[in-house]
């Protein structure tokens, strides 16, 4: 049986928790139904009443919400490892969509069995538990940047976040990774228009602090990027530093 799913979130809780070896033999045995998602479908909408958690295995997701004229804010984004809903063990209805960014590769595990493997291991619950502080925490910080932050500011801030969290995982080596955003998504998400998202991007490139090509994201100057951006990895609360450099990575969270 493929294990793809279980162990990436295996992964993820690591970063955060302390996991024993028995932990570790209940996790894997979890039961999961994968799925795919095609760019730009729910994965599950808002109003929806939901009895399974998601973990994303591979690809690239968002959550957001639309106003009543129907403009969109993206209040989060989602990579490999991350458990998106888990919320939704104590609030079965979404208040938000979560949608798929790029195509990506799903898996999905009953509310039931959760809540069972919660009951025999403590140290998983407490694991998940953290996983839902650390959300909090992310959300905050992009508050805090969409309210006092300049838009080249949170550009940067999101830019160093996604590095991060996605080096945690192993997915991006050398400061390089693959961001899969549209200028209307990033846009949607640092409450811009695309036509400053267009010129933030320029001036970063031509300062020499990224190059994008496409869907390619590469950090050429890690350390002045986390200035221009405010960027203090503590609130990720990692279990163990995620190098990206020696002023920016030596905390261990």
């Amino acid at each position: 049986m493929d294990k793809t799913a279980q162990k990436i979130l295996l992964k993820r809780l690591k970063l955060v928790a302390e996991i024993d070896a028995e932990d570790e033999a209940d996790i894997l045995a979890l039961p999961v139904t994968m799925r795919e998602f095609e760019a730009g479908i729910d994965i599950v909408s808002e109003g929806q009443f939901v009895r399974q958690c998601c973990i994303l295995i591979d690809g690239f997701t968002h959550r957001y919400r639309h106003t009543l004229e129907g403009k969109r804010q993206i209040i989060a984004f989602h990579v490999a490892g991350d458990i998106p809903d888990l919320h939704s063990l104590h609030m079965n209805y979404m208040d938000h969509s979560f949608a798929a960014t790029a195509q990506s590769r799903i898996g999905f595990i009953a509310h039931d069995a959760v809540w069972d493997l919660c009951v025999r291991r403590p140290r998983v619950a407490a694991a998940l538990w953290r996983e839902t502080l650390i959300d909090g925490a992310i959300f905050r910080e992009w508050i805090v940047g969409l309210g006092r932050l300049s838009g080249q500011s949170r550009t940067a801030h999101l830019l160093c976040e996604l590095a991060m969290r996605m080096q945690a995982v192993g997915l991006a080596p050398d400061h390089v990774y693959r961001l899969p955003l549209t200028q209307h998504e990033l846009a949607d998400a640092l409450g811009l228009t695309v036509v400053t998202v267009n010129r933030v991007l320029r001036d970063l490139r031509i300062a020499g602090l990224v190059d994008r090509e496409r869907s390619r994201m590469a950090i050429r100057d890690w350390d002045a990027l986390a200035r221009l951006g405010e960027f203090d990895p503590r609130y990720l609360h990692f279990r163990v530093p995620v190098m990206m450099s020696r002023e920016a990575g030596r905390e261990p969270g």
